[in-house]
């Protein structure tokens, strides 16, 4: 399997985040988007005021610039949200046909395990599959850690291009690079970086395995992965 010549095509990723600026020359425009506030209600404003969620889609683009992206808003005036409205966004996302789930963000409180297994369950049901970080600073967290998930971890060294399949206590895990899309003019370590856009990168190369396998589950992503072995860079989206 030669996973360069995917490119995400007919693939929709949801990115539940800050909102996406569509308009960003990184972005080109987004398949549609809607946010949940924190009283429940869906509205049509999915438009990032913070930056993080537009950064996040650059690097998903760039691996699978021809992919479908759903953003879907729940950080409104921090980088935080409730359980309630994660579990929420993730139920949304799989019924608007996503097939690949990114969760740039994580809790690592315990307590919300039972509810974000749910969530992921459904999600799992209707034929998606959610991308999240398995741990980061030596704390685990969730959703990453669940069974059933795309467990990412962040890899400082590695190429962006790139990615590795690795076990950690007998769980594979997709380890990514950690940094975002390159800005022109800003040298890398001044950029946004961290466990989010290894989440971001490992997502766009998901949705490459998705591409040629529009039904895979979990072990038959990692399987493809495993089988491709490090891809070189996708064409350049326009």
């Amino acid at each position: 399997m030669y996973l360069a010549r995917y490119t995400g095509k007919g693939v929709r990723i949801a990115v539940i985040d800050s909102g996406v600026h569509a308009e960003h020359p990184h972005v080109g425009g987004v398949a549609g988007g809607f946010a949940i506030r924190e009283d429940g209600t869906l509205v049509d404003d999915c438009v990032d005021r913070l930056g993080h969620g537009t950064a996040v889609t650059a690097a998903i683009r760039e691996k699978a610039p021809d992919a479908e992206v759903l953003a879907i808003k729940v950080f409104w005036r921090t980088l935080a949200t409730d359980i309630g409205t994660l579990a929420r966004a993730i139920d949304e996302a799989a019924a608007r046909g996503a097939a690949v789930i990114n969760l740039s963000l994580g809790t690592a409180d315990m307590r919300h395990r039972e509810r974000l297994e749910g969530a992921v369950a459904r999600a799992r049901a209707l034929g998606a599959i959610v991308v999240s970080a398995h741990d980061a600073g030596g704390v685990r967290w969730l959703p990453g850690s669940l069974e059933g998930v795309v467990a990412v971890r962040a890899d400082w060294s590695c190429d962006r291009q790139t990615y590795d399949v690795v076990f950690v206590e007998d769980r594979r895990v997709l380890r990514a690079s950690a940094y975002p899309r390159d800005i022109p003019g800003v040298s890398r370590d001044k950029n946004v970086n961290g466990v989010s856009f290894a989440v971001a990168n490992a997502s766009g190369f998901v949705a490459r395995a998705r591409e040629a396998e529009p039904g895979a589950d979990v072990p038959r992503i990692f399987a493809i992965l495993e089988t491709a072995g490090s891809v070189p860079r996708a064409p350049v989206w326009k």
